[in-house]
């Protein structure tokens, strides 16, 4: 399995390598949960800038041609990455609640490290889903597509399989594409209840913070 996650996905792995990099060389006078934070910010926003430049360049063809080269164990993958984007969140929180009594510019850089965290443990998720869709849309039949887009005649590339996956991130539904096989409504289940209890964090986090300042 990680031989296969090694060859297929070289960005993910450049992106883990750099965060346990970043991570362990972060110096020690840090607690070990932030400098596993900064490890994991670091890996987060490169994967997700390296993604994006490489999505903005991507045709359907492009797209088919990475979903094919994924295998089965695409969904592990998307689960430990999705545990793992878990685990940053509590970190943080954890972190927020040993802020104590810092000084107010430790406190403002503590808000921004939190909303930089937060953000790009969102984006992650979304992105993630995104090509997991496109893997289960590719790897179907031409006939039993999981997925309906309104534009029927175009094949679908990473916007399109991006506006799914981020509808349900935001709103939690999925507008106008429509859902065609059992697979898929139980992955878009799935990600609709991880969207929900996500955006009820960032407003809890986002209150807690906004109270923070206001009483300071």
């Amino acid at each position: 399995m990680l031989h296969h996650i090694i060859r297929n996905r070289p960005h993910l792995t450049m992106a883990i390598a750099l965060g346990v990099a970043v991570g362990v060389l972060w110096p020690d006078s840090h607690p070990w949960m932030r400098r596993a934070l900064v490890g994991w910010n670091a890996g987060v926003w490169s994967y997700l800038i390296g993604m994006g430049w490489m999505m903005m360049r991507a045709d359907h063809r492009k797209v088919r041609a990475i979903a094919g080269r994924e295998d089965e164990n695409a969904g592990v993958v998307l689960f430990i990455l999705i545990v793992g984007t878990l685990l940053s969140l509590y970190a943080i929180v954890s972190e927020l609640a040993r802020m104590g009594h810092m000084p107010a510019k430790q406190v403002a850089l503590h808000y921004a490290f939190t909303g930089l965290t937060v953000i790009g443990s969102w984006l992650l998720v979304g992105v993630l889903f995104c090509f997991h869709y496109a893997h289960l849309y590719y790897r179907a039949s031409d006939k039993q597509r999981p997925l309906r887009f309104p534009d029927e005649g175009l094949e679908p590339d990473y916007w399109d399989f991006l506006y799914f996956s981020f509808t349900i991130a935001v709103a939690v539904q999925t507008s106008d594409v429509s859902v065609t096989s059992r697979t898929m409504r139980k992955l878009v289940v799935g990600h609709s209840v991880l969207a929900f209890f996500f955006n009820v964090l960032i407003l809890g986090l986002s209150v807690n913070i906004a109270a923070s300042l206001v009483n300071s």
